[in-house]
This record gives C-alpha cells, structure tokens and sequence, in this order.
C-alpha cells in the first residue's frame, strides 16, 4: 500500500512544527544550533516554525495524510535562491532577522544560513529539499523516501534538478540511494559536524 500524502496548508502549520521539533532534536546539526539538551528542548522549536512559515510562504510542504512525516521544499530559480525561501546570504538581512526572532543571544542561528546559502548552487533552476522530518517512532518505514520520491519523479518528468544539504551522515546514506550525488564541497561547521550539500540531475524513466 503506497504512502498517502498532501500538500499542507496554514492549518497545518502547529502540526508541522512539532513534528520536525521533534524529529530533529537529536539531529547533528541541530545540537550545534542549541549545543545542550536542555536549552534545544526550550528553543530549538522556534527555528522550526521560522522555517514552516518561510516555506508555507514561498514554497511547498508535503506531509502524509497521519501526519507522521513531512517535506518541506523550494523551487529554486537559476538566478538565486533569494526571492524564494532565501536561506541567508552574506548580503541578506534575513539571517539576522530570523535570528532576533528565534534566539536573539545564539550567533549560530544566523551563521548556519549564511553557511548553508554561500553552498547553494545558483547556477541551474531546481527543487530544494530544505528539510525532511518523521516522527521518531515512524522512522524504518519508508516515510521519508515515498515524499521525497514524489517530488523526484515530477523532477524526472520535467527535467528538473534537485538539490539539498544532508546533515547526518546516515541521511546521506538515504539521499545516495535516490540518486543525489556530493558536489565536491561538504561544509564543516565551526567546531561542529559537517554536512553535505548533494545534487541530483533528472534522470530517466526506467521505461523509456
């Protein structure tokens, strides 16, 4: 039986935060935004909802019909990411913006955007997967890869590429099995874990 899912909505938006709460707050990446079980637990929800909002807004969230896994992507234009769901550049106030909002008092939130944007291609238009979430006690079932595949098969369709940042590396794993390949530059954050921005061509129908 396949996967059932839906685009989400505004409706949607408190289900969504708390699903990826919690569905990364064991994530490498996470724990080097709000180094302390603790402090993550009081904070790290704030980043979460910044990123629905932005999503909700420029972009498109994708989650099964039980809620127990979600999607969130950008439809990135070959010019730049910066009029859809910018991500924060240097020379964006965004970042900093998102920052006072989440965790005035916390650089890290600010310097992962601006990190995360000086990787991103700009070059080719693409299908940004910004963050994928399953419920912790969902995961093993193949949640994650039925959205992702769904996108990707679109892309295929289109020719489009897809592009995204893997921040585990048990998630590259996955990523590598659905065709993403590394673009030659991970990103180490500063005293922190690294991660690996992954590009994935279309490819074509098995069938064709």
């Amino acid at each position: 039986m396949g996967v059932a899912i839906r685009t989400a909505g505004e409706g949607d938006r408190e289900p969504v935060v708390r699903l990826l709460d919690e569905a990364f707050q064991d994530d490498p990446v996470s724990g080097w935004v709000f180094p302390g079980e603790e402090y993550r637990r009081r904070t790290h929800h704030r980043l979460m909802a910044a990123f629905t909002d932005a999503v909700l807004a420029d972009g498109r969230i994708d989650i099964t019909e039980d809620g127990a896994a979600c999607a969130l992507w950008l439809s990135v234009p070959a010019a730049g990411h910066g009029a859809e769901g910018d991500t924060g550049d240097g020379g964006d106030e965004e970042p900093a913006r998102v920052r006072e909002a989440v965790d005035p008092d916390n650089e890290r939130v600010e310097l992962i955007a601006r990190l995360t944007a000086g990787i991103h291609p700009s070059d080719r238009a693409h299908e940004y997967l910004w963050m994928i979430g399953v419920a912790p006690h969902r995961q093993g079932e193949g949640l994650g890869t039925a959205l992702i595949a769904a996108v990707l098969d679109r892309c295929d369709r289109e020719g489009r590429p897809a592009y995204l940042e893997a921040s585990s590396a048990r998630s590259r794993v996955l990523y590598e099995r659905l065709g993403f390949v590394d673009t030659g530059r991970p990103l180490d954050l500063p005293d922190g874990p690294r991660m690996w921005p992954m590009w994935r061509d279309p490819q074509p129908s098995a069938t064709a």
